[in-house]
């Protein structure tokens, strides 16, 4: 049972594809091991270019625009995937939470994103979505626009504990101008940030497949200074991208009261065969400023690792839906 209700913590799957949702989907949440699911446009990408199960509506789909054919798309499964998960939204309103990511060209579009939100999220017609907004400084405008109008909201590509900052103040003030039950996840990447400085890292003596835990941690600290329950630390990116470690190793080490941990297919089915299920010893802030301290004394610089990852992250979000998109329309 992947729901730890005694800490707050549950296990949401970072997949959406047709026929999944209607088949391993449902077992996975039959057997309690996840409670949630998360979706970005690589996601979507993957799942309608690689899988016939969108074969006939794309087809009643050709004369429309390409956006209008991916929104089609999307929204039908994420629909469906709300409709699946209600039963456990209903019984926990902290969990059985689909989310849903906006247009990633408008990331640095404040209104535009508040408007795209807005429309999916009535379109879509189930309380249990997540809008999916970028953590620019467009996008911390749209979390608080949105969550005030008493719409969910998952902020998204977090890096830095900066980030997690201004992500946890713009939703905390959001949700108290609603006046309604609204949550909010915070997702910290993880695993990116070993991918990228490992090496770095390694040449300069200090141990490596450490800091996505440290810096994430940072993060999880950060958002809880903000004392609101109904916005918690998403763990995402936990995939390992090393041989060396267990493949659930990102799960086992954030293990963390109040928080949720989405992960790939496989990193769940190793956790669930062979992972930790033990809460797992948080770290202190003083232990992680500790890191960064090192990090510092060795020259190490955070801030443009941070802004390379968002870069990336970005465009890399960006290069999925265009190619989505150039792919609708036969």
């Amino acid at each position: 049972m992947a729901l730890k209700e005694d800490i707050n913590f549950s296990l949401w799957c970072d997949f959406i594809e047709r026929d999944f949702l209607e088949n391993q989907f449902k077992e996975l949440i039959d057997k309690e091991i996840i409670h949630g699911a998360t979706s970005n446009p690589a996601i979507f990408e993957s799942a309608i270019s690689n899988s016939v199960a969108y074969r006939q509506q794309l087809d009643m789909l050709q004369a429309n625009p390409e956006k209008v054919i991916y929104e089609e798309l999307a929204v039908t499964d994420i629909k469906r995937a709300s409709e699946i998960l209600a039963p456990l939204h209903d019984e926990n309103a902290d969990d059985g939470f689909i989310s849903i990511e906006v247009d990633p060209l408008l990331c640095d579009d404040e209104k535009g994103t508040i408007e795209e939100g807005l429309r999916l999220f009535n379109t879509i017609g189930n309380d249990n979505v997540m809008i999916k907004v970028p953590a620019t400084k467009a996008g911390y405008g749209a979390m608080k626009a949105l969550t005030s109008q008493g719409i969910h909201v998952n902020a998204t590509l977090i890096f830095s504990p900066q980030q997690a900052i201004e992500c946890a103040k713009a939703l905390d003030e959001g949700i108290k101008e609603s006046n309604k039950d609204i949550k909010a996840v915070i997702s910290v990447f993880v695993s990116r940030l070993d991918r990228m400085c490992d090496p770095l890292l390694e040449s300069k003596g200090i141990p490596t497949s450490k800091l996505g835990i440290i810096n994430a941690t940072k993060c999880y600290h950060e958002v809880n200074k903000i004392k609101n329950r109904n916005i918690r630390t998403l763990f995402a990116s936990t995939g390992v991208k090393s041989e060396e470690l267990p493949q659930s190793y990102y799960v086992d080490n954030l293990l963390y009261p109040n928080s949720v941990n989405t992960a790939p297919l496989l990193t769940i089915e190793h956790w669930v065969n062979d992972g930790q299920k033990e809460k797992s010893k948080i770290m202190t802030e003083e232990r992680c400023d500790e890191f960064f301290k090192i990090l510092e004394e060795k020259n190490v610089n955070m801030k443009a690792v941070y802004d390379d990852l968002l870069k990336d992250g970005l465009d890399a979000f960006k290069d999925s839906f265009k190619d989505l998109l150039s792919k609708l329309v036969s």
